[in-house]
């Protein structure tokens, strides 16, 4: 965990640079929202991966122990054989993920932002990881030992990471066999002729060869057919398994609801999202949120991009409760900000949820704080409506979010 938090300030570097490079140039490439919905889903992403990392590699090892057909060595041949392996059974999940509906569930998030940048590179769920397991699971199987395998799907991911970019034009004769940035800009595409192309994950020889294969020749529009129009985190992570579970149930016979289940994401009723944001999703305070607000989001997540850091480096010396208290806590910090640019009527009580937790996880770590935070919990709770009207009144000052 200590390398991943060392790589994740070069990532967050880079996500920069794009972002600087980008407004010299005069390119609208970030947008406010969509850059802070980004970032939150990779946030909860990497807190999930910290949660499970163990999880990956014991079915890795448990499967090569007690089933391995061969005995695979680490030689140079062996790791290239692998490479190929990898890159091809990505191409099938991939691909997989876009044509059945339980898995397209779960990738839709990685699609559902309308920029196309290094941060949506990161817009992924771990959910993902959990169905992607089904197709990795052939590899210890065969014989590949669970470090050879982690290693590559690393390398394999993080080459992945810098095909997300408007930055980088068509790079020549490596567009016939690599996937480059132009290839994986089709893929992120809503336009008609780019739908379900460009499934390779390293090599794009694998879409030449089954029919998937189409070249960037027309401005690309990113995100969904059908964009979501809600910034709420829990509802872009979740929102298509509330669909998949309308349509089903919508379905009589038994055989249309599997067809529902394990076909295209075309046979979904449109019309469900409707309903289903209706019901879901609380009614919105009337108003735009003030750049006081703007600003106060930009801190909550920086706060949180600086607590995930330093839990990855020193999550070995910390206590269970101290590592779930910490992770509730940005989880909570991060479904605020989406409240936040939602204008839920409920964000308020959201952040006394948070002070709440924060006295606490101060009374676990100290017995003396116990005390001086009951009192001050008890002065919250006493002038609560004054405070949630003070609250509001900042938070609606006639101001919109605009670009980054």
């Amino acid at each position: 965990m200590e390398s991943v938090a060392l790589a994740l300030p070069v990532l967050l570097a880079i996500m920069a640079l794009e972002f600087y490079f980008s407004k010299k140039r005069g390119k609208k490439y970030f947008s406010f929202p969509d850059t802070i919905s980004n970032l939150s889903i990779g946030i909860i992403d990497r807190l999930c991966s910290l949660l499970f990392a163990g999880f990956f590699y014991f079915v890795y090892q448990y499967l090569q122990t007690h089933f391995a057909i061969l005995v695979i060595k680490p030689t140079a041949l062996n790791w290239l054989i692998m490479f190929m392996l990898v890159d091809f059974l990505w191409y099938w999940y991939h691909r997989a993920s876009h044509e059945v509906n339980i898995f397209w569930a779960q990738h839709v998030v990685h699609h559902s932002s309308k920029e196309f940048n290094y941060i949506v590179g990161a817009r992924v769920t771990i959910l993902q990881s959990f169905v992607r397991l089904l197709f990795w699971c052939i590899l210890p199987v065969i014989g590949f030992t669970a470090p050879m395998i982690v290693l590559m799907l690393l390398i394999h991911a993080v080459y992945q990471f810098f095909t997300h970019t408007q930055m980088v034009g068509k790079l020549g004769f490596l567009e016939y066999f690599l996937v480059t940035p132009s290839h994986h800009r089709v893929h992120h595409g809503s336009n008609e002729k780019y739908l379900d192309k460009n499934y390779g994950g390293f090599f794009i020889v694998w879409d030449r060869l089954f029919g998937t294969f189409a070249e960037e020749k027309e401005q690309v529009k990113f995100g969904l057919t059908k964009p979501l129009t809600s910034r709420s985190l829990i509802w872009q992570i979740f929102h298509v398994w509330v669909e998949l579970y309308a349509a089903v149930k919508l379905e009589k016979r038994w055989v249309n609801k599997l067809k529902i289940l394990f076909g295209k994401p075309d046979l979904i009723n449109p019309n469900i999202r409707k309903k289903a944001e209706k019901f879901f999703l609380t009614k919105k305070i009337k108003g735009k949120i003030s750049d006081l607000f703007k600003q106060y989001i930009v801190y909550q997540m920086a706060f949180s991009l600086l607590a995930l850091i330093l839990l990855l480096y020193f999550s070995q010396a910390l206590k269970i409760w101290e590592t779930y208290a910490i992770v509730t806590g940005i989880v909570l910090t991060l479904i605020n900000c989406g409240a936040i640019m939602e204008q839920r009527k409920w964000v308020f009580h959201l952040e006394f949820a948070r002070f709440v937790l924060i006295i606490l996880a101060a009374g676990c770590y100290n017995v003396q704080w116990i005390a001086p935070g009951v009192i001050v919990l008890c002065v919250f709770l006493i002038y609560y409506s004054s405070l949630q009207r003070f609250y509001f009144s900042r938070y609606l000052a006639p101001s919109p979010i605009n670009s980054i």
